[in-house]
């Protein structure tokens, strides 16, 4: 039975189990989804293998995930989560199915993983990317409050990717839950 550890007004969130393959396959497996994350623009059975492997190992080796959100009735609404960058700092990333594209699940979960990040975690700072293409990711970070710093080389995509940094900041946290309201 799955548990979840984390709840927004409309989602939860749960971790990557290895029986997971066939939710794996439902969200890389959409080439709406992985278009912009890799260089063929979808994903082959064993790449969406090696990416439910990368999740399984960074919860185990890291503690975070890009883990799997759900619907109160269980339906998959796609994986927003944490991948640590350096000491101090996570990178903060979200692949939603297209059933639920333009229904502000994106800034409403990245929320909560950024709450999670900062307070729980206590994250300095959040990194975030995106293919130069995807112009809903640029909109949800600059909503988010992610401030561009230029680009890096994404070696997937094969591209130079917009970078964001979000740094944490204590005068937004009460009573050590943090305050994200923007």
């Amino acid at each position: 039975m799955r548990t979840y550890f984390l709840r927004t007004e409309r989602a939860v969130f749960g971790h990557w189990q290895p029986e997971d393959a066939p939710l794996a396959a439902l969200l890389w497996g959409d080439e709406r989804v992985t278009r912009y994350i890799c260089a063929s623009g979808r994903f082959t059975p064993e790449e969406i293998a090696a990416r439910l492997e990368l999740e399984l190992a960074g919860r185990r080796e890291h503690g975070v995930q890009y883990w799997p959100v759900f619907t109160a009735a269980g339906e998959l609404i796609g994986c927003c989560g944490l991948r640590p960058r350096c000491e101090g700092e996570y990178e903060l990333g979200f692949h939603l199915r297209p059933e639920f594209w333009r229904q502000g699940y994106a800034v409403e979960l990245a929320r909560a993983v950024i709450g999670y990040a900062f307070g729980t975690l206590g994250a300095q700072a959040l990194f975030a990317g995106h293919n130069p293409r995807n112009e809903g990711s640029r909109r949800v970070l600059a909503r988010l409050g992610f401030v561009c710093t230029g680009e890096e080389f994404y070696p997937p995509t094969g591209l130079m990717h917009p970078a964001y940094r979000l740094e944490g900041d204590p005068e937004r946290q009460k009573d050590g839950n943090w305050i994200y309201n923007l």
